[in-house]
């Protein structure tokens, strides 16, 4: 990313919509980008509720961390919204209007690759505000037993992710990726989402999961996988598009995140934790 890039706000040149189905819950949705003013931020629309609710994308605005991110405001509520977050944060995209027919965003292919060619085919408009990058100042973490998340000053983006997993194909996997357009789009933007057969059963009583395949999440039975993987490594790298969706809702921050067996509700804990102090220094 050059200076100039850093330097200022962005939002899309012009409109584009996509139609797809919620990953869990499996329902039918119309999603429109729209050009958004200067400072205006990220903010989902429900076009499908009486008087368009907006919910802001803000780490305060998380309501839950199962499976997925939820987000509510104004009395509406959207979910599943990391996949799109994460292809926001690496295309620059500081101020968008995201308008939906229907609670969840498309599932597309499982990853944040759809969002990313929807947002180049919409293209980039540089507006006149600055940029306000986040450069954490201090560390912060989230402890759970042998599962954590740290996040530390440093110059640039960058995660260090590790995965332990019994499954006998999976077992430990560490990933570790200094963050731009570039290394994004090749090495984190395809990766899909993971699930185990177990799972699937237990997330259908939940009424979760329901617009999933074998070709948007990446499916392993008891011993074998049923899907055909993007990478040998795809469940971590998944993770960290997790991860950089999920801490957009900082907006755009300079820090080296490490984590170990973590999942949504560390990403919101610490991007929770983050937001309050930053609050406070303001």
């Amino acid at each position: 990313m050059s200076e100039q890039n850093k330097a200022r706000q962005h939002t899309i040149a012009k409109e584009v919509s996509y139609s797809g189905i919620g990953l869990h819950s499996g329902k039918d949705v119309l999603m429109t980008f729209k050009p958004a003013a200067a400072g205006a931020g990220i903010i989902f629309v429900r076009t499908d509720l009486p008087g368009r609710p907006e919910i802001k994308a803000l780490a305060e605005n998380v309501s839950s961390t199962v499976k997925a991110t939820t987000l509510s405001a104004n009395g509406a509520e959207v979910f599943t919204v990391e996949h799109l977050m994460s292809a926001l944060a690496m295309m620059a995209i500081d101020n968008i209007y995201i308008e939906m027919s229907s609670p969840e965003p498309p599932v597309t292919d499982g990853s944040a690759k759809v969002f990313c060619e929807l947002l180049e085919k919409a293209g980039l408009q540089e507006q006149e505000a600055e940029r306000r990058v986040y450069a954490v100042d201090k560390a912060f973490t989230v402890y759970d037993g042998d599962r954590y998340i740290a996040v530390l000053p440093y110059d640039g983006y960058r995660i260090s992710f590790t995965s332990i997993n019994k499954h006998p194909m999976l077992g430990t996997q560490y990933f570790d990726i200094l963050l731009d357009k570039e290394s994004y789009q090749k090495e984190i933007m395809p990766a899909r989402t993971v699930a185990f057969t177990h799972e699937l059963e237990m997330l259908r009583k939940m009424g979760l999961g329901l617009g999933g395949s074998l070709e948007n999440v990446v499916v392993f039975d008891e011993d074998k996988i049923l899907s055909v993987p993007r990478f040998e490594d795809e469940l971590i790298r998944h993770k960290i598009l997790d991860v950089i969706g999920d801490l957009y809702l900082l907006g755009p921050i300079k820090a080296h995140v490490i984590a170990v067996k973590t999942g949504h509700a560390f990403n919101s804990q610490i991007a929770k934790q983050i937001q309050a102090y930053r609050t406070k220094e303001e």
